[in-house]
């Protein structure tokens, strides 16, 4: 609910021009309430629990499927639980995406959590070894990279596409075809 009300009064007032307390007496909760669950204004727009989904969504990956197609799979199907169910959950996200992009403090801030997902997949993958974490974050950041580019062209389509699709298409431009579910092999 906070949240909620932080992407309203950023999206209609400016991200630079509300503030935190502005945030709280939308929400009818007080400021320390707000930052103990939101410790930055920044996380009032990024904060999300996208890597225990994915991660989720890779432990359910064939390991005998190469990584780039079980990361980018995973991706795929975390998205679309996303964007597949409430319509207002989809246009919170797709109004979340267009502060981070138009925001230059949120898109800065969205490469911390670019990592924290990064190390997510790792940790989801139990690469333990240093050479095969090092294996899982570079393709981890390949097709987290290729991911970005769809959801800036799903914002800039104002949300009218399907964002899995999008991302699927992203990735097969990236890796081929045969790195997404579907595609040649």
């Amino acid at each position: 609910m906070i949240q909620a009300h932080a992407v309203r009064l950023f999206t209609e007032r400016g991200y630079d021009t509300t503030t935190v307390n502005d945030v709280a007496v939308a929400a009818g909760v007080s400021a320390m309430t707000v930052y103990r669950h939101f410790p930055t204004k920044e996380d009032l727009v990024l904060a999300d629990q996208h890597g225990r989904l994915v991660g989720e969504r890779l432990a359910a990956t064939s390991p005998a499927q190469p990584l780039v197609r079980r990361i980018c799979s995973a991706l795929v199907d975390a998205t679309a639980t996303l964007t597949d169910g409430d319509p207002a959950t989809r246009q919170h996200l797709l109004a979340r995406l267009r502060l981070m992009i138009s925001t230059p403090a949120l898109r800065a801030r969205h490469l911390d959590n670019h990592y924290a997902l990064q190390e997510a997949i790792v940790d989801a993958l139990g690469a333990a070894d240093p050479e095969a974490a090092f294996r899982v974050r570079a393709a981890a950041g390949a097709c987290l990279a290729a991911m970005h580019t769809a959801l800036v062209r799903w914002a800039e389509e104002d949300g009218k596409t399907s964002l899995p699709d999008l991302i699927a298409q992203a990735q097969a431009a990236a890796f081929g075809d045969h790195a997404v579910e579907g595609g040649a092999t």
